[in-house]
């Protein structure tokens, strides 16, 4: 290995001086290709291995050590195969008469070689990820499950966060009907996990077939929709970690209110307050970095969204209307009348169309307590 200072002055002969390869290795009594080597390099470069190393006992037998390592590929992470387990099976199956240390050190640098990359990421102004959680809560004196719907505005770090009593597509959508207000516009692209209540299925191509209602709502307001990886939290890594934060902060201890819209309202509150923070590595507060996205993000539409999955039904004999199989009652004068069933995340709105006025509207809360009549 020759020092930097032997390069220096074989290139500054040749490259300056102007010195032939053939007379600077006569001269200095070093090959011409390690002029060539010289050249090329402005210090040693040090030895470089073409080929990964093998072991001359382990050579006739890597073959069977990749393709156990990609059958466990298939397999659960707690029955694959160590590399102990490899040196036995090669041992007693293909004769193998070599250590276990060169078959570890194979084991290893195979799998190093083979893992995930993972960079840092940069967020631009504008663009949202949205995601469910799940904890617990105090509602009314009695501990009851709660489903948060979190969204997050990666370059600013604003956050939205609502509670429900269940993870359905109604919550999703009424979510981002709050949020959107929340935020004050309509982020250009929001990035989600590819749950059943937003992709009905997903074709052999990779495309997402959108669920009905998340397809309204994505018309209503036009943002773009991205979907991770299946099995792939890290690709959404921002609202993952909202996910946790709201768990931690907002829920511990166990938040106690009157009922979930009271929760609701402690919720919001705290969204609200979190926007005053400067986080680490920043010197704008939350609210401040968020007028960036505000200035890109897409205008609300005159009218919001309604949140709803809407089917057209028929009053029977008995003055009854079936939804999701329950039946719900309405007044008798209405019978054999055409309605439409309105089922919202919390409530049942049942409309018809009356022969003289503008019609009547039944709403029945999620609880079946509440039963009151409306006019339109």
């Amino acid at each position: 290995m020759f020092s930097v200072e032997v390069y220096a002055k074989i290139r500054r002969a040749v490259l300056v001086d102007g010195m032939t390869r053939r007379e600077a290795a006569r001269f200095f009594g070093v090959h011409r290709n390690t002029i060539s080597k010289m050249l090329a390099y402005p210090v040693p470069p040090g030895y470089r291995r073409k080929t990964p190393r093998v072991s001359v006992k382990l050579a006739g037998f890597t073959e069977h050590i990749d393709a156990m390592i990609e059958g466990d590929r298939a397999m659960g992470a707690k029955q694959r195969h160590t590399a102990k387990r490899m040196f036995e099976r090669l041992r007693d199956e293909h004769g193998y008469t070599g250590g276990l240390t060169i078959v570890h050190e194979y084991v290893r640098g195979k799998k190093r070689r083979s893992q995930e990359v993972f960079v840092p990421l940069s967020h631009r102004p504008g663009h949202a990820q949205a995601d469910f959680g799940e904890a617990e809560a105090l509602l009314a004196g009695r501990r009851v499950k709660i489903y948060y719907l979190c969204i997050d505005i990666p370059h600013s770090d604003a956050c939205f966060v609502k509670a429900y009593l269940g993870e359905v597509a109604e919550a999703w959508c009424d979510g981002h009907v709050d949020a959107f207000a929340f935020f004050g516009g309509v982020p250009r692209s929001i990035l989600y996990d590819n749950s059943k209540r937003l992709v009905a299925q997903i074709l052999g191509d990779g495309r997402r077939e959108r669920a009905k209602l998340f397809s309204e709502l994505q018309s209503h307001y036009l943002f773009e929709d991205k979907f991770g990886r299946p099995a792939k939290g890290n690709d959404k890594g921002k609202v993952e970690g909202l996910v946790g934060f709201a768990r931690r902060n907002f829920m511990v201890p166990m938040p106690v209110a009157d009922d979930i819209d009271d929760l609701n309202a402690q919720l919001l509150d705290k969204c609200t307050k979190r926007q005053q923070a400067v986080l680490r590595g920043e010197t704008l507060s939350i609210g401040e970095r968020l007028q960036a996205d505000q200035a890109v993000f897409m205008p609300l539409p005159a009218v919001p969204y309604d949140p709803c999955h809407k089917v057209p039904g028929r009053v029977s004999s008995m003055s009854l209307v079936r939804y999701r199989t329950n039946d719900y009652s309405v007044p008798t004068q209405h019978a054999y009348q055409d309605v439409l069933i309105k089922g919202y995340v919390d409530r049942v709105e049942i409309m018809a169309a009356s022969r003289s006025a503008a019609g009547w509207v039944k709403t029945l809360t999620s609880s079946c307590l509440n039963k009151s009549f409306r006019h339109a």
